[in-house]
């Protein structure tokens, strides 16, 4: 088996595959031939504008610590005290244990879907202007193409306005 084939295989990336058909969500998991722990550098592989890239951020929340995926335009930062009021309360930035722990997908690879607890999701609202966007597929080196209709249809997340002025 080649090291494509292998990260194909590999659990978090079954788990998403797994998420998208029950949604059904036709898509297609592709390897890239090299890790996108960015927007920048996943938009140069697939060839499309940064904007296009659907970047998972992970937040906690303040007072009650669940997990708040924020699916963000690759455009630029998004401000957290525009999320806060889409979850109830103030948010921070998750560490890597607690994204692991709260996603069961390691930081550069966080899907949309197939969370091992679906936590509450906020999304960008940039990422409506396109008729398709990438996200990450459940490790660094993997992505699928989808709708921004897609994306609400797999995270059931709010639409807003969450990006920095």
């Amino acid at each position: 088996m080649s090291q494509s084939e292998a990260v194909l295989y590999s659990p978090a990336v079954a788990r998403v595959r797994a998420a998208l058909d029950a949604c059904s969500v036709a898509a297609e998991i592709v390897v890239l031939s090299d890790a996108a722990h960015t927007a920048r550098a996943a938009a140069a592989q697939l060839g499309c504008s940064v904007a296009q890239i659907a970047s998972s951020l992970v937040f906690r929340t303040v007072e009650t610590a669940r997990p708040v995926l924020v699916m963000a335009s690759g455009a630029g930062p998004i401000d957290p005290a525009k999320v806060a009021p889409f979850v109830g309360e103030a948010v921070a930035k998750a560490d890597a244990r607690f994204v692991r722990e709260a996603t069961g997908f390691a930081i550069g690879g966080v899907a949309p879907t197939g969370h091992v607890s679906p936590p509450v999701a906020v999304l960008d609202a940039r990422l409506f202007a396109f008729e398709e966007i990438w996200a990450a597929a459940g490790h660094p080196r993997t992505v699928f193409r989808l709708t921004p209709a897609d994306l609400f249809t797999l995270t059931r997340g709010a639409v807003g306005e969450i990006a920095r002025d």
